[in-house]
């Protein structure tokens, strides 16, 4: 008797980010699951349950050209299905599949690189605080906190967003192709809902992901999930680890957040 084709199912939920403390998503964490998603007999695809509101530039590349070059060694395609958020970071993860789908209600875009701070230089100097910092180096204090904002310094830092945004716009691109609207800035960090997500071709199509892959795959595909497991303590929320790692989770998704 043949088996039933299988469908692999990878959930990527969670801020983006090369975390010591075990929260959020990195390629370290994720390689060997990813790895044996793909490997481990002879999936018909794999699915990715993307859930996240971005983070990390560097990480997100990882993971997404781990995906696309296990796909690509294995031949076997990857679907990205969206939940409540694949922006920025997210997206970029979910451009690593050959195809995305989104619910109605869905959030994709948010294709930019930010950098945000505070400035409290006329707060110490309300208070009568003295700034004292000696470095070895020019540029080791560059966007200190505590002094004011130069001009030097906000140009140095353009000089590294840009790039990252352009490797962002790159990826996008090579992924997407001609699906993306020619008509449409989609690079400016604008987001949008799944509907207008697709119409600019940002995603394939409005799906949820038994239903489609059963209409793809046939009906009698099983579906195997493979998640990180994380400790019990964290699990439950009994560590201060927990408690900070969802304070920072919950501030990045209220980004994109909305309610019925």
């Amino acid at each position: 008797m043949s088996r039933r084709p299988r469908i692999v199912v990878i959930r990527l939920s969670g801020t983006i980010g090369g975390s010591g403390r075990g929260g959020g998503l990195n390629d370290a964490a994720l390689a060997p699951m990813i790895e044996r998603a793909f490997r481990k007999g002879k999936p018909v695809a794999v699915a990715l349950v993307i859930n996240s509101p971005g983070g990390s530039p560097v990480q997100s590349s990882l993971i997404a050209a781990r995906i696309r070059r296990l796909s690509d060694e294995t031949g076997v395609p990857v679907h990205a299905f969206v939940e409540d958020v694949a922006a920025s970071g997210g997206y970029w993860l979910a451009c690593a599949a050959d195809q995305i789908w989104a619910d109605d209600s869905s959030i994709l875009g948010s294709i930019g690189v930010i950098s945000a701070g505070f400035g409290f230089n006329q707060l110490i100097d309300k208070w009568g605080i003295e700034r004292r910092v000696h470095t070895a180096g020019t540029s080791k204090s560059t966007l200190d906190p505590f002094r004011p904002q130069s001009p030097e310094d906000v140009a140095r830092l353009h000089a590294i967003l840009e790039p990252i945004h352009q490797a962002f716009k790159d990826h996008v691109s090579t992924r997407r192709g001609a699906r993306l609207a020619p008509d449409r800035d989609l690079f400016t960090g604008e987001f949008w809902a799944g509907r207008e997500a697709v119409r600019l071709g940002l995603a394939d199509g409005i799906a949820h992901l038994v239903p489609k892959m059963k209409a793809l795959y046939g009906k009698k595909v099983s579906f195997q999930n493979h998640g990180i497991r994380k400790p019990l303590f964290r699990r439950l929320g009994l560590s201060a680890e927990a408690l900070i790692d969802a304070a920072e989770e919950r501030a990045a998704f209220q980004t994109f957040g909305t309610r019925g």
